[in-house]
């Protein structure tokens, strides 16, 4: 899992991992949560892809578009 960049310094992202077709997101106080084009949609992965390799807007993105996730662990 790569450490999420957090460019604006108060995200509740803190790592992610990009994998073909989908996105493990880590979040500080809530798990981690597997997201797939089977789940979300292929824009809403191809978005949080591109959000987590910036470092910004990823938290924000995932809380106003609620894209579905497949799988969570705490």
């Amino acid at each position: 899992m790569e450490r999420y960049g957090n460019l604006s310094g108060d995200s509740g992202v803190v790592g992610y991992e990009i994998r073909r077709g989908e996105i493990v997101v880590a979040f500080i106080n809530d798990g981690k949560y597997r997201y797939t084009k089977a789940s979300a949609g292929a824009h809403h992965i191809a978005s949080m892809q591109r959000l987590a390799r910036n470092g910004r807007g990823l938290s924000t993105y995932i809380s106003q578009e609620k894209p579905k996730y497949a799988e969570r662990w705490d």
